[in-house]
């Protein structure tokens, strides 16, 4: 199996489905967690060096961290209904608690810190939503934890890609520290399909073709972007959901696109 892919398992005693650190990775930024929790049962977390953003991927939970109490927070049941989720932020050295009132998937998503910013409710309606791309290049964007709504290091964006088109497309990358054109921002894809027997197409590749692999994707995997171009197609009849999170050096999305592919941008 490629190093860029990785499987969920069954549940630990926590619920950890999935652990991606920047050690397992073998980079320096992004940590990606996901659990998924029986009614009742409750996650305890230290966020440590790092700040962490909580997105309630399904399910409805309590969550607690610091002095801040959020109940019932949640309202869609699967990702597929395409409404933007709950999440909490959470600064470095902070105590958090998540009990889930129902089955619950919770993404953990994390980067290094120093505590600067409160913990905070992000509401589904400070989520900005938008369509990207037109015709089979059409997805819809929730941006979670973008520009707009402020972190440390953390960049949070999820994707929908209807079936038969294609997203992260033309092919871009960010692996360049070099602002104001580029920036370098580590990354990782948390895939769903529906129905979850199908599958998706990624690809990430540099220049130099020193990474050039061709993954499928399956339900519930994650695909590691250390670098390079990395576009993601979604075959007919079956649509396709993912999970980003980004962080790097400073908190800058600044993309460049693949100079061979660029011309499907150009007006028609």
């Amino acid at each position: 199996m490629s190093r860029l892919l990785v499987r969920s398992q069954q549940p630990d005693d926590q619920g950890c489905v999935l652990k991606i650190t920047p050690e397992s990775a073998g980079w320096r930024y992004v940590g990606f967690e996901v659990y998924k929790l029986q009614p009742g049962q409750v996650l305890n977390q230290a966020s440590g060096d790092e700040e962490v953003c909580l997105v309630l991927i399904s399910g409805i939970a309590t969550v607690r961290a610091q002095d801040q109490v959020f109940e019932h927070i949640g309202k869609r049941m699967s990702v597929f209904e395409r409404i933007p989720p709950y999440a909490v932020y959470v600064p470095a050295q902070a105590e958090y608690q998540v009990t889930a009132e129902t089955e619950i998937e919770i993404g953990v998503c994390k980067a290094p810190a120093k505590g600067t910013m409160p913990v905070r409710l992000i509401k589904p309606e400070d989520v900005p939503a938008m369509n990207r791309g037109q015709g089979t290049n059409e997805r819809y964007i929730h941006n979670i934890l973008m520009g707009e709504n402020p972190a440390e290091s953390l960049l949070i964006t999820e994707v929908y890609t209807p079936n038969g088109h294609w997203s992260s497309y033309p092919p871009h990358k960010h692996d360049s520290d070099n602002l104001p054109q580029e920036s370098y921002l580590e990354e990782t894809y948390y895939h769903k399909v529906n129905p979850p027997q199908g599958f998706a197409f990624q690809r990430v590749y540099t220049d130099d073709r020193s990474i050039d692999e061709t993954l499928s994707v399956h339900n519930n995997e994650v695909v590691l972007v250390p670098g390079g171009y990395h576009p993601v197609g979604a075959p007919h009849g079956y649509d396709l959901y993912y999970l980003n999170v980004m962080a790097g050096p400073s908190r800058d999305w600044k993309f460049h696109n693949d100079p061979d592919h660029e011309w499907i941008l150009q007006p028609k």
